[in-house]
């Protein structure tokens, strides 16, 4: 799915706070760093998170002020990854970890990425249950292109995702979007045409918007975000289950919220002003615009 095996090898996940250490298992793609957890109960393997070697940083540690007695230790980090640490076997095995790493780094910076190594083209459309939940986590780690505000990571947990097409009350023509719902927030994002890059295009506050049923046609999935604050959106989905699950979340009232929508906070809108065609159009190059708020 990732493409070819550069590396890999059992380690031992380092927990600071802790001071624990647990079995872990990393298999290094060209573009990505897969992170298995071991369930020796069930003879078997747990996903952890992949990470895309472009946006991470490595650097060997040491816990000891004498390296000599310190464990083989690298760590790495990231934009938006928390830091991990890794002990190794020996002294070589983390060498070979800190070369390998390194060196796919670089060349996944300079060598664009083709869809057959990128998770992303595999997972879209998220039309079964496992791709849902793999791309939910991919999210939380993947680069994202002109991202706002804080972190994605911040958000929570998503609760759910899929595919819709969008258009506001002023333009003609619909824009694929992958719509992510989050305990506060209704998250747009856009995906190029060949599934490689993400790019945010706005969220919603929930506590400004609610789900109404527009169509009056038969079998249309179709319903309209409306709030004093945000244009209305119509949406356009692609089974019932998405359907159904959007209604029935968009529709609920947030109990837990004492907040008039008329005094909510006015949310950062959708950028829904370009056409089907240039949505459509290749990603532009990184030094040209910061990834998740980064230059």
């Amino acid at each position: 799915m990732y493409g070819e095996i550069i590396h890999s090898s059992l380690v031992s996940l380092y927990n600071s706070y802790t001071q624990e250490t647990s079995e872990h298992f990393l298999v290094l793609f060209s573009f990505h760093l897969l992170i298995l957890s071991l369930d020796h109960s069930r003879e078997d393997f747990i996903y952890e998170g992949i990470l895309p070697l472009s946006g991470l940083s490595l650097e060997a540690v040491s816990l000891d002020h004498d390296a000599s007695h310190s464990p083989h230790m690298f760590e790495i980090s990231g934009p938006m990854v928390d830091s991990k640490v890794f002990i190794c076997a020996s002294a070589a095995e983390q060498q070979k970890w800190m070369q390998h790493i390194e060196d796919r780094r670089h060349k996944s910076m300079a060598q664009p990425m083709s869809p057959s190594h990128c998770a992303l083209s595999y997972l879209l459309p998220c039309d079964e249950h496992w791709k849902r939940e793999e791309l939910k986590k991919y999210l939380l780690q993947a680069p994202i292109w002109q991202w706002e505000g804080s972190s994605i990571q911040h958000m929570g947990q998503p609760g759910y995702i899929s595919i819709v097409h969008i258009i506001n009350s002023q333009r003609q023509g619909l824009q694929e979007r992958l719509m992510v719902l989050f305990p506060q927030d209704v998250l747009l994002l856009s995906v190029d045409n060949k599934r490689l890059n993400i790019r945010y295009e706005g969220r919603l506050p929930r506590q400004s918007i609610r789900a109404v049923e527009r169509s009056a046609l038969p079998g249309r999935l179709e319903f309209e975000l409306i709030g004093e604050l945000v244009e209305p959106l119509q949406v356009s989905c692609t089974c019932y289950e998405d359907y159904r699950n959007w209604m029935f979340q968009l529709q609920q009232p947030d109990r837990n919220s004492h907040v008039a929508v008329s005094h909510a906070p006015p949310p950062i809108m959708p950028k829904l002003q370009r056409s089907r065609k240039e949505s459509q159009e290749p990603m532009i190059t990184a030094d040209q615009h910061d990834i998740n708020g980064r230059s």
